[in-house]
């Protein structure tokens, strides 16, 4: 799993995950409405090792409003490398107002 949260998203500078699992927690300013999540992963025949095996697959999108709140799932998508490398993914919408973010794989 390889996350990237920098300006540098060339190949081999993001910050890979051990293991086949991982979770981001993202905490914002402010409350926001989230209304989709993209992600972005090279193609294959521009990976320096030549695959795409860290590429996301199954993962899913949650939100809390309040630190200590319950979590409220705001979507679960499947990344497909045989697709476009950036893929957008609808969220719920009304679901939640989400003041802190998290993405979980």
């Amino acid at each position: 799993v390889v996350f990237c949260f920098q300006r540098d998203v060339t190949p081999g500078q993001c910050w890979a995950f051990r293991g086949s699992q991982g979770q981001v927690v993202i905490r914002l300013p402010a409350p926001v409405q989230p209304t989709s999540v993209t992600v972005q992963h090279i193609y294959k025949d521009v990976s320096p090792s030549g695959s795409v095996s860290s590429a996301p697959r199954d993962f899913t999108v949650s939100g809390v409003e309040e630190e200590g709140e319950e979590e409220t799932l705001l979507g679960t998508f499947t990344y497909d490398v045989e697709k476009e490398a950036m893929q957008t993914f609808p969220l719920k919408v009304g679901e939640a107002r989400v003041g802190r973010g998290q993405a979980q794989r």
